[in-house]
């Protein structure tokens, strides 16, 4: 991801990371996570073309999209999927200002995007393929207007009862998705210089190192890596030779003792980069939440 000696790279502003996506089977099986337990709202959704995405939008504005399958006998992406991996993240989205733009800076660099679609003027779409893009598919998408659509029936409207019974708590807030990678720097030049993401903070403890990321937006990103790739060590063990895996997501959550499924004993990889006095960490693994896991921050 090095251009020539001399070369200008052209790098696209205005780009933001704008949701992370959770492949399941239903849309109904996360609900309850995001909505009752975390307090996040129905942004926008409905079916498409081998799937259905659902966004939640949380306290702070970031949202999770679900997808879920539909029309399968159109385009089975999704199915084969979650048949292959199971339900799990499954890609982030960086909106960008001017897609031609973000495609040159792409292939400045040597990278191929996959998927270009520009026959919506709404939604101008392109991806990165896993093998280029650190382990995760990347979408670039050209956005319109916003969209957002009424709840579907059945989206939980009951909240996670604050514990003197005083009401509901507060609405959690989504702040970065956490992306394991056996080393940084190919990951820091992906989301870093071509993406324009800015580092605000990065360090080293556990035999780690870890570097977090913001755009102009409230989801930020933060890459992790073993600090000496052949070593032996939970990030060499969890990655078991991959490019990269999402490994969970950090949230802010008042009274998170209350979350069901949430652990006061947080796995080795969820404490990575977590500063003295940091209180409170409490861990949703993946396995309780399909695939996705979840570290609950004290608000």
């Amino acid at each position: 991801m090095t251009p020539p000696p001399g070369a200008t790279r052209p790098r696209p502003t205005g780009t933001v990371l704008d949701h992370v996506a959770h492949a399941v089977h239903r849309w109904e099986d996360v609900w309850h996570r995001y909505a009752t337990d975390l307090g996040a709202d129905w942004a926008s959704g409905g079916p498409g073309p081998g799937f259905a995405p659902g966004q939640v939008r949380f306290g702070n504005g970031s949202r999770i999209e679900m997808l879920q399958p539909h029309d399968t006998h159109v385009n089975d992406f999704l199915s084969r999927f979650l048949a292959t991996s199971g339900p799990g993240p499954h890609h982030l989205t960086f909106k960008v200002p001017d897609l031609d733009a973000a495609l040159d800076a792409v292939r400045s660099v040597g990278l191929e995007p996959i998927g270009v679609d520009r026959s919506d003027p709404e939604w101008q779409e392109a991806f990165l393929h896993p093998k280029v893009a650190c382990g995760v598919v990347v979408q670039l998408a050209q956005a319109g207007s916003p969209w957002s659509s009424p709840p579907p029936d059945g989206y939980p409207t009951d909240r996670r009862p604050r514990a003197d019974g005083s009401g509901p708590v507060p609405p959690a807030d989504l702040l970065r998705v956490c992306h394991v990678v056996p080393e940084l720097g190919p990951a820091r030049a992906l989301f870093g210089d071509l993406l324009g993401g800015r580092v605000v903070d990065e360090g080293g403890d556990r035999g780690s190192r870890w570097v977090d990321l913001v755009w102009s937006g409230p989801l930020g990103l933060r890459l992790t890596s073993p600090e000496d790739p052949g070593a032996p060590g939970p990030l060499t063990e969890w990655l078991g030779g991959r490019l990269g895996r999402v490994h969970h997501a950090d949230v802010a959550v008042a009274e998170a003792e209350s979350v069901p499924a949430a652990q006061s004993d947080a796995s080795p990889i969820a404490l990575i980069g977590r500063r003295a006095g940091t209180g409170g960490l409490r861990e949703i693994p993946a396995e309780a939440n399909w695939g996705f896991g979840l570290v609950l921050l004290a608000d």
